[in-house]
């Protein structure tokens, strides 16, 4: 989302108008979540995405609409039925509402877009509570600011909204989630921003060099920990956010470890395992995974009870961690290590994906009907 904001700072810091259009709410299966967004330029050049096919196609009507008649936020909700299959070639069986927001024509605009930027840089937690649609006198698109003390900028026009965002806002901010809020006072689109999420790797190892090159694929920041400066290099992680050379249980300690952050730890032995995930499991981290065996496993789950560690904080780790790919290679464990964790950020099962019997039989009731043959594309 980063590149998004910094051109909506951009346009903003030239005085060119622009819409910004936000998924808010879906339904069923859709080819975007909430918070997916895309900005509209007066030109009509476009940044983001919000599924692509003509859902797109008509919010980017409609931002160019509203640029030129100079109109207000507004919400277009899209089901995407038979109809929209037929155009775009795909079936997503699913429900999306969108706000279509031009941004620029409200005064506080340049402090949000800041403020986003800031909370992506790691000063500080922010949350934006959208009102898509409330009652009385303030208008759609009204925003309340929330910052991680509780602290708020602009108005809902209604105090119990509000206090229902805020609330909501402190809770997911640690993670970055994003939540819907429906009442009898209005509806509420409530997103959050903080730091892109962080993968603390102990152990600068071949796992941790191919956790490393695929955690930055995925856009985490990545910091490693080893106290070997042989291994623990800019030349072996060029891209590294941060490399610290320390024992593993101070250099732990040193990092302020958040919920969004992911700690893997994969040292060269069982001894600085044990220490490294002890450290890790003190911490505020909001997932630690352990590379091993599972009487690996067992063995340090048994230290760490005599430690105190509680057992609520370790039945929290993941161990051994990574999804069951069947691997071996350091990149393959890397990619079930990394799977796992996105598995857990987006509440993904886990599980294939692929049709059941059920979904074949209605496949094969679909194919008995008249055949509605899609438009021609040019080009394609």
């Amino acid at each position: 989302m980063q590149p998004i904001f910094k051109e909506a700072r951009r346009l903003l810091g030239k005085g060119e108008p622009f819409v910004l259009a936000t998924v808010v709410r879906t339904r069923g299966s859709t080819p975007q979540k909430p918070g997916a967004k895309l900005l509209v330029r007066s030109d009509g050049s476009a940044v983001g995405t919000l599924g692509g096919g003509c859902i797109e196609a008509d919010v980017w009507a409609e931002a160019k609409e509203i640029l030129e008649e100079k109109g207000g936020p507004q919400v277009r909700s899209f089901f995407l039925n038979e109809e929209i299959a037929a155009k775009d070639g795909l079936v997503c069986g699913g429900n999306m509402d969108i706000l279509i927001d031009p941004l620029e024509q409200q005064p506080e605009s340049s402090l949000l877009i800041e403020e986003i930027l800031a909370a992506y840089q790691g000063k500080g937690d922010r949350a934006l509570a959208t009102l898509v649609m409330g009652k009385g006198k303030v208008k759609n698109g009204a925003k309340l600011f929330i910052k991680a003390d509780g602290t708020t900028v602009g108005t809902l026009g209604d105090e119990a909204l509000e206090q229902k965002a805020v609330e909501a806002a402190l809770e997911m901010m640690p993670k970055g989630r994003d939540r819907w809020i429906e009442t009898k006072e209005g509806k509420l689109f409530v997103e959050s921003f903080t730091t892109p999420p962080t993968l603390v790797v102990a152990g600068g190892g071949h796992v941790g060099k191919a956790l490393y090159t695929l955690a930055k694929f995925l856009e985490f920041k990545v910091i490693i920990v080893d106290d070997r400066p042989m291994y623990a290099n800019k030349e072996r992680f060029p891209e590294a956010d941060a490399i610290v050379i320390d024992e593993y249980d101070r250099g732990l300690r040193g990092l302020d470890l958040t919920p969004n952050c992911h700690v893997i730890v994969a040292t060269r032995g069982h001894k600085l395992d044990d220490i490294a995930l002890a450290e890790a499991a003190r911490s505020r981290a909001g997932y630690v995974g352990l590379l091993g065996s599972k009487r690996k496993a067992v063995m340090i789950y048994r230290d760490l009870i005599r430690q105190g560690i509680p057992l609520e904080r370790i039945a929290e780790i993941r161990a051994p961690v990574g999804l069951d790919l069947g691997g071996r290679t350091p990149e393959e464990i890397a990619m079930s290590v990394m799977a796992e964790i996105l598995a857990l950020r987006y509440g993904g099962g886990g599980t294939p994906m692929s049709l059941d019997s059920g979904m074949l039989e209605k496949a094969q009731q679909l194919a008995s009907k008249p055949q509605r043959k899609a438009p021609v594309v040019a080009g394609l």
